[in-house]
């Protein structure tokens, strides 16, 4: 079943793709939530007249991004958590806490735009990903220090 998003769902597409997914989870989720809108004929007319006129926008908005890419840079994020004498911290890094150590730091990314590259349970040196733009993606580096 082909479809026209109307908005981002992670590890499907971007607002705008056109996409391929099985009848039922069109039908009976994304349709039904207004993710999305089937595919026809007049969708299609509307979606490229839309994707015309949002396309110079959207390149102001992709090239925000990349400089919020480019201001983050190289930088370390501490991240404190409370720990156990074996290193291991209570409970784990969520994307919130890396969103709220950005936040401080004059940074402003929305905490569904952040994944970790692998889970946080002790301390040390990890990675994320911030998914800024739909072609910026950004590596940001944090460590996990005990407070």
């Amino acid at each position: 079943m082909e479809i026209i998003l109307k908005a981002d769902i992670a590890g499907l597409g971007y607002k705008g793709d056109m996409v391929n997914v099985k009848p039922g989870y069109g039908r009976n989720y994304l349709i039904p939530q207004g993710y999305a809108v089937i595919a026809s004929e007049s969708n299609k007319k509307i979606q490229s007249e839309n994707a015309r006129q949002a396309s110079h926008k959207a390149d102001k908005i992709r090239k925000d991004a990349e400089q919020l890419a480019q201001n983050i840079g190289d930088i370390t994020l501490e991240i404190p958590a409370k720990v156990g004498e074996s290193g291991k911290i209570f409970g784990k890094v969520t994307t919130t806490q890396i969103a709220d150590v950005l936040r401080s730091k004059g940074y402003e990314v929305d905490r569904k735009k952040i994944s970790l590259d692998s889970e946080v349970k002790t301390t040390g040196d990890y990675s994320a990903t911030l998914d800024l733009h739909k072609e910026v993606k950004h590596k940001v580096k944090f460590t996990v220090v005990a407070h």
